[in-house]
């Protein structure tokens, strides 16, 4: 009986104890958090609907009926670590409180529809590894204080309602590998990137200008960039495609008129593998340059203002997959080994002012321009 009295008093003691396992500022920023998302939207089987203040500790395990997801706390149990919500559809802001969460090096509230600005207040987040805002409403400019945080790995604030210039202290980012702030309203041009980064993605925007090299200067390490659907005019300079670590560009539907190529100094210096240049306003012939790059497999130049012959090296490169020329004002004959048996790479000729496209070959499909326009052009 005295046994059994003893381990009574133990669990109840332990119980006591693990109510307060969790930092009283974390708690109060978690309660805070909460708060600040509609009621309505929290849904009986969402994660924030387990978020019980009063029933257990949020860092308390195991989590059988309460704090089931959405966070995660460090070995000791005391502090946050992670905020990653489900994408249940919550609407509200996000706190200034969130800063109170000292120890937080993600936060993931993606696919949801929170809303307003993003607080001034995240700069205090400096273990923040990854900041993904992907798909909610948020508005207002993109925040310079973010540059603060300088242990960012990843930035992802796509799908949002962001406006006004990038900031240029996006370089003081200094371990930024990815950056996604595609699908905003953001205009301007592109300040000096981190020298880190791996991914760009900025696509969906109304962005503007031409761009420089100096934006670009010291990237080693970038392999993809995404800028299609903004406004980038003037020269593509032959720099671009030179980047040490390039493997991706997509740059279609801008206003860029022209495309300049250099050859790689040897067969090792390059990654290239797509370029996606497409709906653009590029004049001239096309670079032939471009069939020295050796692991090329996709090319787009679909509907722009190119004119001139096709390279016959094109139809000679055995890595070249896809290949999209239709919707420009092309002429003369298509190398014949486009159409021989054993191609494998698909894509369209079309509606350009070839000679001899074989009607039966599905890469001369749409047919050709009327001779008059290609008369007058």
């Amino acid at each position: 009986m005295a046994a059994a009295a003893f381990l009574l008093i133990w669990v109840i003691a332990s119980l006591d104890g693990a109510k307060s396992l969790t930092s009283p500022s974390d708690i109060a920023a978690l309660k805070a958090f909460k708060s600040a998302v509609k009621p309505s939207s929290i849904l009986p089987w969402s994660c924030l609907a387990t978020w019980n203040f009063s029933a257990t500790d949020p860092c308390s395990i195991p989590r059988r009926a309460f704090f089931t997801c959405g966070l995660l706390c460090s070995d000791d149990a005391t502090r946050v670590t992670q905020l990653t919500l489900d994408p249940a559809g919550y609407s509200g802001t996000l706190t200034p409180l969130i800063s109170q969460l000292s120890q937080l090096n993600t936060l993931d509230l993606s696919d949801n529809a929170f809303y307003g600005p993003i607080p001034p207040s995240i700069s205090a987040l400096s273990g923040l590894q990854t900041l993904t805002l992907r798909t909610n409403s948020f508005s207002g400019s993109l925040p310079p204080f973010v540059a603060s945080l300088r242990n960012l790995e990843s930035i992802d604030l796509s799908y949002n309602s962001l406006s006004g210039p990038l900031p240029k202290s996006l370089s003081s980012l200094s371990s930024l590998q990815r950056l996604d702030l595609s699908f905003n309203k953001l205009s301007g041009s592109i300040p000096r990137l981190p020298a880190t980064l791996v991914e760009l993605a900025i696509k969906g925007n109304s962005l503007s200008g031409p761009l420089k090299k100096d934006s670009f200067g010291g990237l080693a390490q970038l392999e993809v960039i995404e800028l299609s659907q903004n406004s980038f005019s003037g020269s593509l300079e032959p720099w671009l495609l030179l980047l040490p670590s390039i493997q991706q560009v997509d740059l279609a539907n801008n206003s860029l008129t022209r495309f300049d190529v250099a050859a790689p100094p040897s067969v090792a210096d390059s990654n290239l593998v797509a370029v996606d240049l497409g709906f653009n306003r590029i004049e001239g012939n096309i670079p032939v340059s471009l069939a020295s790059y050796p692991m090329l497999s996709a090319l787009s130049l679909r509907h722009n203002r190119l004119r001139g012959e096709i390279p016959a090296e094109f139809s000679k490169k055995q890595t070249l997959r896809r290949l999209f020329l239709d919707g420009n004002f092309l002429s003369g004959k298509p190398p014949p080994a486009f159409f021989a048996t054993q191609t494998a790479f698909s894509g369209s000729l079309g509606d350009n002012c070839l000679r001899d496209c074989p009607a039966s070959s599905q890469l001369c499909v749409p047919s050709q321009k009327p001779v008059p326009i290609c008369r007058l052009t």
